[in-house]
């Protein structure tokens, strides 16, 4: 079996990839039915002599190759039909932009295998770049505060070679007795904390958070217990939480009257409550000037999330007043907002190193033996020209209905 790394062709351009040149290698170690080629690329974060110099072929053409893997979805002019492709094609959702190209998939008769719904018996992903996105999220929330209030300079996430390059650059932080506020426990928020504590910032727990003065800068990692309440009374009850959120009302707004920094990490049912309101933020209590939206869910929990931010231009100020947005860092009374929605690529080389190992170690062998769980199966969105079984609800969306 052959499997390409094709070029990524979609733009804005991503350097990640799915196997690095040191894992290309141990795949053809350890399976020995595969074989990987390696489409040629200026744009990859791995160059392609460093493929090279471990003899995995580059080529202009890959063609010939029974499954062909990339990472971000591939343009419709770029799909080579009666093929297997593994990506991300965001379409899952129902995502309007990405309908052609599902249509695409359909008519070429290609097989799809989105990375994104790979997951085990209990619903778990396998693979992700979730625990990047929070690393480089808190990263950027502090790059952020420095760069608001002059206290210390930071280089750019992206500018660092690796996340241990990063780490080091954590060295340089100085913050004052400020509270930092952390949504989620799963990879996003567990990134964040790796972040956080590399930057020497103390955690503490909520009821202090709230309640306590400190002398130094501290974080709280809040889960959704924290800040729900049940309508009728009652115990929080997490079952109940996440099949029916609209029985919560949110208590957010206790934290964001004593906090300087939110990180936004945690998964948001639209059903549930916002974090907080609009008229929330114009009010003097609303303490939080500084808002790292690492979700980046658009017009979602958090009323300052207008846009997604780029990785060239990651900033931009909002005026809670006026439901406005204001060029990054243009007055006090704003509320400044980093909303990358690609944050795993400012350390694409990190990311993808983590990425490929998980589908070295969890997927690779079901591609090759036995897939006993029904994993590759239940992650195939078409084959054979049509929507499988676990995706037919994407058929009015195909349709375009």
């Amino acid at each position: 079996m052959k499997i390409g790394l094709i070029r990524e062709g979609k733009i804005p351009t991503d350097k990640r990839v799915p196997f690095t040149p040191q894992q290309a290698l141990e795949i053809q170690q350890h399976f020995p039915l595969l074989k990987v080629v390696c489409e040629e690329s200026s744009i990859r974060c791995f160059r392609d002599d460093e493929y090279r110099t471990l003899h995995i072929p580059v080529t202009k053409d890959v063609s010939d190759c029974d499954i062909l893997m990339g990472i971000k979805e591939v343009p419709i002019d770029q799909l080579i039909e009666n093929k297997t492709y593994f990506f991300f094609s965001h379409t899952i959702k129902k995502q309007a932009y990405n309908r052609k190209l599902l249509q695409a998939v359909l008519k070429k008769n290609i097989r799809l295998i989105d990375y994104e719904v790979l997951t085990d018996r209990y619903g778990n992903r396998l693979v992700a770049f979730g625990r990047y996105a929070g690393i480089v999220g808190a990263y950027n929330a502090l790059w952020t505060y420095g760069k608001r209030f002059k206290t210390f300079s930071l280089r750019r996430a992206h500018e660092c070679h690796d996340v241990n390059d990063l780490k080091l650059e954590l060295r340089k932080v100085k913050l004052p007795a400020v509270k930092i506020i952390l949504t989620g426990a799963g990879r996003v928020g567990k990134g964040c904390m790796e972040t956080l504590d590399s930057a020497g910032i103390r955690k503490v727990n909520p009821q202090d958070f709230l309640t306590r003065q400190f002398n130094e800068p501290v974080y709280v990692q809040l889960g959704s217990a924290d800040y729900h309440i049940r309508k009728e009374g009652g115990n929080f009850n997490r079952e109940e939480f996440h099949k029916n959120p609209e029985r919560y009302t949110s208590t957010f707004t206790d934290f964001t009257k004593v906090a300087d920094i939110l990180i936004a990490g945690a998964y948001w049912n639209p059903k549930a409550p916002v974090l907080f309101t609009r008229a929330d933020m114009q009010s003097s209590e609303f303490k939080i000037t500084i808002v790292a939206d690492v979700t980046c869910d658009i017009d979602g929990s958090i009323p300052s999330t207008k846009k997604a931010t780029t990785i060239a231009q990651p900033l931009y100020d909002y005026d809670p007043a006026t439901d406005s947005l204001k060029p990054e860092l243009s007055g006090e009374k704003y509320i400044t907002v980093m909303a990358v929605d690609n944050l795993p690529c400012e350390l694409p080389r990190s990311a993808s190193e983590e990425f490929g190992q998980d589908l070295i170690n969890k997927v690779l062998p079901m591609l090759v033996n036995a897939d006993p769980d029904d994993v590759i199966k239940r992650a195939t969105i078409a084959a054979n020209g049509k929507l499988t079984t676990h995706f037919e609800y994407l058929t009015d969306y195909v349709n375009g209905l």
